[in-house]
């Protein structure tokens, strides 16, 4: 008989025991896991809850201003506000769209499109540089996902007139053209960091640290003129109406630093309407555009003859006012029978700037116009200058040679021009164009490019132009002796040069102690006159007229101011001056591209 099983007896008691002891150690374990996350090593949960509401957001830093020589602001930021929004968030509540745009001023479909373009991202711009009232108004709504960030914006209070030196920066604050392109670095702040908590819809509700401090940009000292450069920008202006010209360049450089005092374009624009002006309003023409110089470049003639051995006083006949040379015609406005240096600079004759060029070696002459910088970039340092062309000396022949001495065949700019006068005006020695205050204090010096004394005597020699007899007595300036050139040269175009002009005045003031050089280019006058005694030298007299008395220049020709009668009128071009350009005339053989056009 097999041995009898005790059934098990059920104990609830024991049951419960296991229940509990189970419950306890997990619950240990969880205390015990949680103290050890929260009290001993408590950086895992502090990492989640910052990733969720605390944020690193950039501070932004200012860009710093632009200031005038004599401490005028020129270009300023000020602060604005940008509405963003975060698309996820926002088109949650599409109820709530119409209201948001109507309060951003933009058309509702508009900002219905662009959200839902962007329904994937987690940042989209409404709208930017808001007055920072408005922006905290369509904040203030509360429709989720909206927010603003603070920025700011560029600012220019002289609109025009300082455009093209200036140039814009873009939205981002960024420079895009001129100065503000050329100095974006040393104008563009550091941005600063700050720690913030952000609630569960974006808004900031506490600063926690500040990480970096945002530092602003630093301010730029300028050598303009902001007296000066409305000056220029007046008579520019006013003189391209009473032509009725297609554009102009002015340039003004202190002799003595080769400071910018002023450079003014026209057409313009206001650089404040980021979408105004085309893009050839917006270029410095001063700087980026090329153009041959016409009878200005006859003062470097002059003084590469004169380096040559050339005297002054020698005498070369220019008769019967017609020149053949290998197939062509130079030519004069008249016959001016035998001239000297003086005269030939006075009534600016084409024929005798060609014999004295023929007279020089080659190379010689290249050589010169090089050591002025004509031709060559001046090293301003600003955007897009252009550098002209000037072909080397193998490969001229005679033709080449007498063209480019007076002004056809070389392609410069303005400001190379008023560079190479404020060279001869100041004793032969070279400075580059800076547009910064005190720019060549580290070589005021310069480099000297030709012998003094025949700056000096080139400089007297022009003060004839200026003076009764000469092709640009407008340019005098009372109680001031000035000394300079006139131009004037057909525009070329494919296959040769059509009956459009540029009409061109380079001169400077005062001549005992020079200060100031200038330049005045007017492209295409087609009111009547063209000649750049005409059309350019008056631009030069009403610029300096005010200049040379806004910057306490003393007079160096008092003496004649006062003998002149109170009711004299001003000395009028001469007739030579003004001889119309005749292409039809009976004269072989065919004319060279000046042909007449000469003052």
């Amino acid at each position: 008989m097999s041995p009898r099983v005790r059934p098990n007896v059920f104990d609830p008691r024991r049951r419960l025991l296991a229940v509990v002891i189970v419950l306890g150690a997990c619950g240990f374990a969880i205390a015990a896991r949680a103290a050890w996350l929260q009290l001993v090593h408590p950086e895992f949960y502090q990492q989640q809850g910052d990733a969720r509401f605390v944020r690193d957001v950039p501070i932004t830093a200012s860009r710093g201003a632009i200031l005038d020589r004599n401490g005028e602001t020129l270009a300023a930021s000020s602060p604005v506000a940008s509405v963003w929004a975060d698309p996820r968030e926002t088109l949650k509540h599409p109820e709530r769209l119409g209201e948001l745009a109507d309060a951003l001023g933009v058309p509702r479909d508009d900002l219905r499109e662009r959200l839902a373009a962007r329904a994937d991202r987690e940042f989209v711009y409404l709208r930017r540089h808001m007055n920072p009232d408005a922006a905290a108004a369509v904040v203030a709504l509360g429709i989720p996902g909206v927010h603003e960030q603070r920025e700011f914006r560029r600012f220019y209070p002289h609109g025009e007139v300082m455009a093209h030196v200036l140039g814009f920066t873009n939205i981002d604050d960024r420079g895009q053209e001129g100065l503000e392109l050329a100095f974006d670095d040393w104008l563009t702040g550091t941005p600063g960091e700050k720690r913030v908590i952000r609630d569960r819809e974006g808004r900031i509700i506490d600063n926690v640290d500040l990480l970096r401090a945002a530092e602003p940009g630093r301010d730029l000292v300028l050598s303009i003129d902001r007296r000066v450069q409305y000056l220029a920008y007046r008579e520019l202006k006013a003189a391209l109406i009473r032509h009725r010209a297609y554009s102009g360049s002015v340039v003004v450089l202190d002799i003595p630093t080769g400071e910018v005092i002023a450079m003014v374009n026209q057409p313009s624009y206001n650089p404040n309407a980021r979408a105004g002006g085309a893009g050839a309003a917006r270029r410095n023409r001063a700087v980026t555009d090329l153009l041959e110089p016409g009878s200005v470049i006859k003062a470097f003639t002059v003084a590469a003859a004169m380096e040559n051995g050339a005297d002054p006083t020698h005498r070369i006949d220019t008769s019967p006012g017609v020149f053949p040379l290998h197939g062509h015609a130079i030519r004069d406005v008249r016959n001016f029978g035998l001239v000297d240096m003086t005269v030939l600079l006075q009534k600016s004759s084409n024929i005798a700037s060609t014999r004295l060029a023929l007279e020089m070696d080659d190379a010689h002459f290249h050589d010169v116009l090089t050591r002025f910088g004509l031709a060559q970039s001046t090293m301003s340092g600003f955007p897009g200058e252009a550098a002209g062309t000037l072909e080397p000396p193998s490969g001229w022949g005679e033709i080449e040679k007498a063209t480019i001495s007076y002004g056809y065949g070389i392609s410069v700019t303005a400001l190379q021009i008023a560079k190479a006068y404020a060279a001869l005006a100041n004793g032969g020695r070279l400075l580059p164009p800076t547009f910064v205050r005190d720019g060549n204090a580290a070589d005021p010096a310069g480099r000297q490019v030709i012998d003094p004394q025949i700056a000096r005597s080139v400089i007297g020699m022009l003060e004839s132009v200026v003076a009764p007899g000469g092709t640009a007595t407008t340019a005098a300036v009372a109680g001031y002796r000035v000394a300079g050139k006139s131009g004037t040269t057909r525009r070329s175009v494919a296959g040769g040069y059509e009956r459009r002009y540029i009409s061109m005045f380079a001169g400077v003031v005062p001549v005992q102690q020079p200060r100031f050089a200038m330049v005045v280019a007017i492209h295409d006058p087609t009111a009547g006159q063209f000649f750049g005694g005409a059309v350019a030298a008056p631009v030069f007299h009403g610029v300096m007229d005010g200049a040379l008395r806004l910057m306490d220049v003393p007079p160096d020709n008092v003496e004649a101011w006062l003998a002149r009668t109170p009711n004299r009128a001003p000395a009028e071009i001469s007739s030579d001056g003004l001889l119309p350009f005749d292409a039809t005339a009976p004269v072989a053989p065919a004319p060279l591209p000046d042909a007449g056009v000469q003052p």
